[in-house]
């Protein structure tokens, strides 16, 4: 009977290399691959595309004395925004959520009383949801289809149950910081050095330098070749997959 030997040395080579391969391989099929602990569900940050398309989005859950100076802004540049909008939010002010959609905005779901998802139970993330869509559907009459997790702060469950429910977890892969009290100028050169194609813009209203910060932004933007879509007409609707940067991607 023959038999073959090798040291331990080549052996753990042996073992590396075919390590190494599955990787490749896994890569190659989007195949998700995790050593030791457990791959995590995500939402989506932006959107791999050769189009010059950009997301701006608002998440709206503090005050409203800046809906009419926002709406103006996004007409004059010809944007299309999405507004995530908190369920207690909108029962004290529902003239602005209104004024949003009839300006052509798209309106969505930022939970109902904003709590950590996290912190809940999957009966209670989806008590969020549901009530928070209510509220909105009642103003405008029309459907719901996205929610963005409190302070995007999203796990496995809250996407599972997004899913069950028909709509599609989003996140943002550039951050204004408007609400830390930063700079107008500090925003725009924060915003513009992070926005590319697909990308998904987060500002806040009822934040005192968001408006004249966005005004420079889409105008900076705009000479750029950008224009700017809502989150529905940037995403995917099929035959996608997400990266593990949370990259919505087309199936080639």
């Amino acid at each position: 009977m023959f038999m073959w030997t090798v040291s331990k040395q080549k052996f753990i080579g042996i073992l590396c290399i075919i390590f190494a391969i599955a990787v490749i391989l896994g890569l190659f099929f989007n195949t998700n691959i995790s050593v030791g602990t457990t791959t995590r569900k995500l939402p989506i940050y932006s959107v791999d595309t050769n189009e010059k398309k950009i997301a701006i989005t608002f998440d709206a859950a503090w005050t409203n004395q800046d809906t009419e100076q926002i709406i103006e802004i996004l007409k004059k540049h010809n944007a299309k925004a999405t507004f995530f909008i908190v369920g207690d939010w909108a029962e004290k002010f529902p003239e602005s959520v209104k004024a949003f959609f009839d300006a052509g905005h798209t309106i969505a779901n930022h939970s109902d009383t904003h709590k950590a998802f996290s912190k809940c139970s999957r009966e209670e993330i989806k008590e969020e949801i549901v009530n928070c869509n209510k509220k909105l559907e009642a103003i405008t009459d029309a459907p719901v289809t996205l929610v963005r997790a409190p302070s995007g702060d999203y796990t496995d469950q809250s996407l599972e149950v997004c899913k069950e429910l028909g709509m599609t977890m989003i996140q943002w892969n550039c951050d204004s910081l408007d609400y830390t009290k930063i700079s107008i100028n500090e925003i725009v050169n924060r915003v513009i050095k992070g926005s590319t194609n697909g990308s998904i813009l987060l500002f806040h209203n009822g934040v005192d330098n968001t408006a004249p910060a966005l005004d420079e932004i889409l105008t900076q933007l705009e000479k750029q070749g950008y224009t700017f879509v809502s989150v529905e007409d940037l995403i995917y609707k099929e035959d996608f997959y997400i990266d593990h940067t949370g990259k919505q991607c087309k199936n080639s």
